[in-house]
């Protein structure tokens, strides 16, 4: 269940009824971003330093895990770690510029925003390669935290104070749920609608352009329950 909005006085008056401020947050690959043509260019880049082959089309099928989950796919485990360190030190050459914003991207932020509310990214994106993306595609998020996966992401959704957390994979619908966060899903990425439905999502919109009517929606009910 959903923690209850920090309240913050109305902005009209002294006498203002209290209104919800809603800490919003996102995951950022397959949710805000579509990685996947930056992401295939780095690892054939990767492959083609190291020698050692990747099946880039197939790994982009599969993303949302920390990297080293991937490379164990295709590194003994005594060369994982320095791999994803050299696969993160070329990544802004390779997968910045050819990275777009997923459909709704900015609407979804900005919808947040209009209410008044914040909006978070916590990604398990290594964190300075995830403010390159959002810089590059003029994504504003109030927080970006990277490094964090599935449950882990909860430390820092409290931390944050997220009530609800939108993302692409089971794991985010772990980590909302862990972090006592409402678990919107998005089936653009590996994982489908009734999957993340049977992880446990408590809402799966088709995509981020259908956000904006739901967030109005689901503010509107804060309110009203406030009133």
């Amino acid at each position: 269940m959903a923690r209850p909005p920090r309240l913050t006085p109305g902005s009209v008056g002294n006498n203002a009824p209290m209104v919800p401020t809603v800490t919003v947050g996102f995951d950022l690959d397959m949710t805000l971003i579509d990685s996947r043509p930056g992401i295939h260019a780095t690892y054939r880049a990767l492959s083609a330093e190291t020698g050692v082959r990747i099946d880039a089309d197939l790994a982009v099928t599969r993303l949302g895990p920390p990297l080293e989950q991937e490379l164990a796919h295709w590194f003994p485990a005594d060369r994982i770690a320095e791999a994803a360190d050299r696969y993160r030190a070329i990544y802004p050459a390779y997968a910045i510029e050819p990275t777009l914003a997923m459909p709704g991207a900015k609407g979804a932020i900005q919808a947040v925003r209009a209410a008044g509310g914040r909006a978070v990214v916590v990604t398990a994106k290594h964190e300075p390669n995830a403010k390159l993306h959002l810089d590059h595609l003029g994504i504003e998020p109030d927080a970006v935290i990277g490094w964090l996966w599935a449950e882990a992401k909860a430390v820092a959704l409290r931390e944050q104070g997220a009530s609800v957390y939108v993302g692409d994979h089971t794991g985010d619908v772990r980590g909302a749920r862990a972090a006592g966060a409402l678990a919107v899903s998005l089936p653009t990425g590996p994982c489908g609608a009734d999957e993340l439905r049977a992880a446990g999502a408590d809402v799966v919109l088709p995509d981020l352009t259908a956000f904006p009517a739901w967030w109005d929606a689901y503010s509107a009910g804060l309110a009203a329950d406030l009133a």
